[in-house]
């Protein structure tokens, strides 16, 4: 059970790093980008977000079950 909420887990990190790369490459990010120097907040949420759940989704993956 662990390990299908595991892989849940790293399958949507891996979705909201994809939705992050987009929303930080659209046009609106790139216009905050001009004047304010930094992209816009949701595509950094998306990116940490992503990312987190990505490495929890590993760990919880390589913890494996130890049974005796």
């Amino acid at each position: 059970m662990n390990k299908a909420i595991s892989l849940a887990v790293l399958a949507g990190g891996i979705l909201l790093l994809i939705f992050g790369i987009n929303a930080y490459n659209s046009t609106g990010s790139d216009i905050s980008r001009f004047f304010s120097g930094s992209a816009t907040d949701k595509s950094i949420w998306l990116l940490v977000g992503g990312a987190a759940a990505t490495v929890l989704g590993f760990v919880g993956l390589g913890r494996g079950s130890k049974t005796v």
